[in-house]
């Protein structure tokens, strides 16, 4: 069975790929959590190359980063990405989009998914990125008849949109009809219930990102479980 390691479910945007794209494609695997700034976060630094989560197992190949994942499970797996081709070129190229860029919107609109934020200031750099989130959700929805970005299911380009779906509801991001109506069928999907629930859940804080958080938004609703 496959091993996945990830970090806080509240913060950690890149864990949430891979585990949401397995959840939903069915493909079992083992949950090793591990929280940043842990007891456990040295071991883990031994484990993974890059020193970063997420973190993939199986037997003896190990495997990082959720893009090499996502391309490691689709070799192993049908429907991780769209079986069209046309639809597969565009998922892939959404994804990368997504894996390398919006980073006004990565740095500004941090993941966590138990409170209710609201930005101190925004930016032009930010309004940029929603519309380019707008205009290319769109074309996908678009192009390929949804109700997903480029299948009538939920594969590998929409578990990298996923965490965008969770900055929307924190921060209040104001989006077309098209792209909300989007993010609510993300929030709706099984396993992404499944994921915020569990990040409510969650006790522990890490200190850097509570900090980045209280610098750039101010605090309207915190629905995490008391820390401990």
């Amino acid at each position: 069975m496959y091993e996945l390691y990830i970090a806080n479910k509240n913060y950690s945007s890149w864990s949430l790929r891979p585990w949401v794209l397995m959840r939903e494609a069915g493909i079992e695997f083992k949950e090793h959590l591990i929280p940043f700034g842990g007891p456990a976060w040295k071991d883990f630094l031994k484990l993974s190359p890059s020193g970063k989560i997420p973190c993939l197992i199986d037997g003896s190949t190990l495997v990082w980063d959720s893009l090499a994942i996502t391309e490691y499970l689709a070799e192993r797996h049908r429907g991780v990405w769209p079986q069209e081709v046309e639809a597969r070129a565009w998922a892939r190229s959404a994804s990368a989009e997504m894996h390398s860029g919006f980073t006004e919107l990565r740095n500004r609109c941090s993941m966590t998914c138990g409170v209710r934020l609201r930005l101190k200031e925004s930016s032009a750099a930010l309004q940029r990125d929603i519309a380019r989130l707008e205009t290319l959700w769109s074309d996908g929805l678009d192009r390929f008849g949804g109700p997903f970005l480029a299948d009538g299911s939920f594969t590998a380009v929409d578990a990298f949109f996923a965490p965008v779906a969770y900055r929307v509801q924190t921060y209040g991001l104001e989006l077309s009809s098209e792209a909300a109506a989007y993010t609510q069928r993300l929030l709706e999907v099984p396993a992404m219930c499944q994921w915020y629930a569990a990040a409510l859940a969650e006790n522990f804080r890490d200190g850097p990102h509570e900090a980045e958080m209280l610098e750039l938004a101010s605090v309207i609703e915190d629905l995490r479980a008391p820390a401990l």
